[in-house]
């Protein structure tokens, strides 16, 4: 079986011709320039929400010595607050630039919405290469995206519709697009699952939309924000901030995730990750695994799916990651959703097994070069993110200290710990969960097989001190 286990340095590239059919292979270099900087002083680069764990995920990258990280607009501003009053946040963005001691090269984000938006503004401001907002919109914007994917991947689509949750019949605009009990409803953009409900019968449907009125005006706010700034299609125009998107469920199989870039047309993929649901609450992720366990052939015609989708899209010079099932019994794949970033969540899996996170796409590409990523430098074989969960809301009356994390990972070697909970907190405190659970921690660990992974796994969980007390 040919998967990306056996080679995990391995890509999947395009051509930028739309009738080309990429090809599994490595991306070699192209010229010195591309892997480094250059002599000199220190390459200053801005990073939107800049926090410790990932500071240290950008110094494994390529040549991270040459580069000096810098915090723009502080964490608690923009990660999960309350609401996004963007005009202050970009404000606070352009203040701090402009008052900078220095040269400003290059701004990035490995952030979801808004700094996914966010990022394209202040890069024109300043004169900077990347995506255009237009191209970003396109891609985070379910709805839109689902109408370019229909049209070049119809086979990997399923049936949905635009929702208006605050119409007279919700319900009603959903049967009209001929579509019927189970189905999957979330706004047309969000992120970590957030007011995403699984929905099974009309009360079922009911006390979720009435959540969603409740809760989605803190996406609403910044979304119309960016959406007043792009010219929208015609069959998108109406679909504002405020409206969600239902969709029919994709009732089995295996999920994967392609992370890759675009450059100057030419689509690449670099890594293909597994996404391990739970077993009691099948729309709850429970594990990233990576390299992938696919068979071959099977990421193949994803990858080759993932060229035409772009290719015909007006996304380049970004990275990006896209989601996608296969059905093992039927043979069928089905997309699942694109976002135009890396994902942070896959940054230590790479840095485990590649030698180096894929911010290092990030930034080459803020510098107008072309990513030599991956290189086959990491440790281990194989990384899993294990996402920690409870299904019930809990008081958090304990969390492991900044020395008992240290400790932890110093016992058991490739091992990450990052703490979600705050202790003196309810979990249900907590922003951007998923409707059904609360993810308090996550376990990132790098093995040389499955076997080392879950022994690793089971020796963090006895040794992590958590307390919790339950509450109603």
């Amino acid at each position: 079986m040919n998967n990306a286990q056996e080679n995990p340095a391995g890509s999947f590239r395009g051509s930028g011709s739309s009738s080309a059919v990429p090809q599994y292979g490595v991306v070699e270099p192209e010229n010195a320039r591309s892997a480094a900087v250059g002599a000199g002083s220190r390459r200053n680069v801005f990073v939107i929400g800049l926090d410790e764990i990932n500071l240290r995920q950008l110094k494994t990258i390529r040549n991270g010595e040459q580069f000096a990280f810098h915090g723009l607009i502080d964490y608690e501003h923009i990660i999960s607050p309350r609401r996004y009053p963007m005009e202050m946040l970009m404000d606070e963005a352009i203040r701090a630039l402009d008052g900078f001691d220095g040269s400003v090269d290059a701004i990035i984000g490995h952030w979801d919405f808004p700094i996914s938006m966010m990022l394209p503004l202040l890069r024109e401001r300043y004169g900077m290469p990347g995506p255009t907002l237009r191209s970003i919109v396109q891609a985070e914007h379910k709805y839109w995206n689902r109408l370019l994917q229909r049209d070049v991947v119809p086979e990997m689509i399923r049936n949905f519709a635009a929702v208006d949750p605050f119409s007279d019949d919700p319900l009603g605009s959903i049967c009209d697009a001929g579509m019927d009990f189970p189905f999957w409803i979330k706004p047309v953009k969000a992120h970590s699952s957030y007011l995403g409900f699984h929905i099974h019968d009309a009360d079922e449907f009911e006390r979720a939309i009435a959540i969603i009125r409740k809760k989605i005006g803190r996406l609403k706010e910044p979304l119309d924000y960016f959406l007043n700034r792009v010219e929208l299609p015609p069959e998108v125009e109406g679909i504002h901030g405020g409206w969600c998107i239902a969709e029919e469920i994709i009732s089995r199989g295996h999920q994967c995730t392609l992370e890759g870039f675009v450059w100057q047309g030419d689509v690449v993929i670099y890594g293909v990750i597994d996404s391990l649901r739970q077993e009691a609450v099948e729309s709850v992720l429970s594990r990233y695994r990576y390299p992938s366990r696919l068979p071959g052939p099977v990421q193949q015609r994803m990858a080759e799916a993932t060229v035409r989708l772009l290719e015909n899209s007006e996304l380049d010079n970004a990275a990006f990651n896209i989601e996608f099932y296969w059905d093992d019994e039927t043979d069928a794949i089905r997309l699942l959703e694109i976002n135009p970033r890396i994902s942070k969540s896959h940054c230590p899996l790479f840095e485990l097994v590649a030698g180096a996170s894929h911010h290092e796409v990030l930034v080459e590409l803020a510098f107008g070069r072309r990513p030599q990523f991956p290189r086959k430098e990491g440790e281990y074989r194989m990384a899993s993110k294990w996402m920690l969960r409870r299904s019930r809301d809990a008081f958090v009356k304990r969390v492991p200290t900044p020395g008992e994390l240290a400790g932890i990972e110093r016992s058991v070697p490739g091992t990450r710990i990052v703490v979600e909970a705050r202790q003196g907190r309810r979990l249900s405190e907590l922003e951007d969960q998923d409707s059904y659970t609360f993810e308090y921690a996550a376990v990132f660990v790098g093995g040389m097989d499955e076997n080392e992974i879950l022994e690793k796994e089971q020796a963090v969980e006895r040794m992590l001190p958590f307390e919790f007390e339950e509450v109603e």
